[in-house]
């Protein structure tokens, strides 16, 4: 396993961290079942391990709870918060009075003190930064948390976000989580140079691009039901996007092959080779799952293995464009480029 420092925090972790959001009932993956994989992972090396509020409505985290008990100290923590929890309205979003009161649940079902990263699963247009900055600054100084960052924020609201922590001498986001594969490369042409400027670590979320780099999505291979039940338009091979998608798999298994690589490997690879990157976040559901990922653990790329992915993937390209979670609110509802 390979480390490296998370931003400027001195803070040392894995290249490949450990996302729990398959624990529970979304991945179908019992209590005993998230405990093996967690105690996997760390025989491994792995010592970052992803989490959120939102996934299995708090499920996964009381399992990443009960899995870490009695090495809370070995594991770097992370959790998420700010998409909804159910219907209340005010039960969502970046505010003082929601990051508050969701950190402190969020800590029961961990059942720790505190966690290591604490982050803005989604930028909130509705909450000014000073607000949000402010109140996860007195978390950061009443000890719950150590350090927070964003996940999935355009380029220019991490700007906006760092220029309001010093104008209002805030402490910072000192991470970034986005979504970085080979199929989906469009940080690289904003985002990324953005948190290398501003020296913050980068935790890479769909490494395998939802399952499309795992070499279970093949030509001519039926996908699993499972995957087209869950998200059906992301794996429908009638739409022009999916089809370039599955044709850069098919060149793409080939420079693996001839690499001696399997397509996991090239894949988790390509994403931890970039400077600006700090850990690639696996999210397995199975011991099986876990062991094909690990096995990219020291996985480094030769750079003629690396021209040949932009011959098939252009750097800053976006396969499907349309599966982009960092989208200005603008652009998704009318009523708000209009007067």
């Amino acid at each position: 396993m390979q480390y490296r420092t998370l931003g400027r925090t001195g803070v040392q972790v894995s290249t490949l961290a450990l996302g729990a959001m398959n624990f529970g009932a979304i991945g179908r993956t019992t209590q005993d079942e998230a405990t093996a994989l967690v105690d996997a992972a760390l025989a491994a090396g792995v010592n970052l391990i992803d989490t959120a509020d939102m996934y299995g409505d708090g499920e996964s985290e009381k399992m990443v709870g009960k899995a870490i008990a009695g090495r809370r100290e070995d594991v770097v923590l992370a959790t998420k918060a700010s998409m909804p929890m159910g219907d209340e309205r005010n039960h969502q979003g970046a505010s003082r009075r929601w990051l508050v009161t969701e950190l402190d649940n969020s800590l029961r079902r961990l059942e720790v003190d505190h966690v290591d990263l604490y982050q803005i699963h989604r930028w909130d247009p509705k909450t000014g930064d000073e607000e949000t900055l402010s109140a996860l600054t007195d978390l950061q100084r009443a000890g719950k948390i150590r350090y927070f960052g964003s996940s999935t924020f355009p380029a220019y609201r991490i700007v906006q976000a760092q220029w309001a922590a010093r104008e209002h001498r805030l402490s910072r986001y000192v991470t970034e989580q986005p979504s970085y594969s080979i199929l989906q490369r469009g940080i690289e042409t904003h985002v990324l140079p953005v948190t290398e400027e501003y020296g913050m670590g980068v935790l890479a979320w769909s490494p395998l691009a939802s399952g499309w780099l795992s070499g279970a999505v093949r030509e001519g291979r039926e996908i699993s039901t499972n995957r087209s039940a869950v998200l059906p338009q992301r794996f429908d091979l009638t739409r022009p996007g999916n089809r370039a998608r599955l044709e850069a798999v098919e060149r793409l298994a080939k420079v693996a092959d001839q690499a001696g690589l399997s397509l996991i490997q090239l894949a988790l690879g390509f994403v931890v080779a970039h400077p600006g990157v700090t850990s690639a976040i696996i999210g397995p559901r199975t011991l099986e799952h876990l062991e094909s990922q690990l096995a990219a653990a020291d996985t480094v790329l030769s750079a003629d293995v690396l021209d040949a992915i932009d011959e098939i993937v252009a750097p800053g390209t976006d396969l499907a464009p349309e599966e982009k979670h960092d989208t200005p609110p603008s652009l998704l509802d009318a009523s708000l480029r209009r007067r």
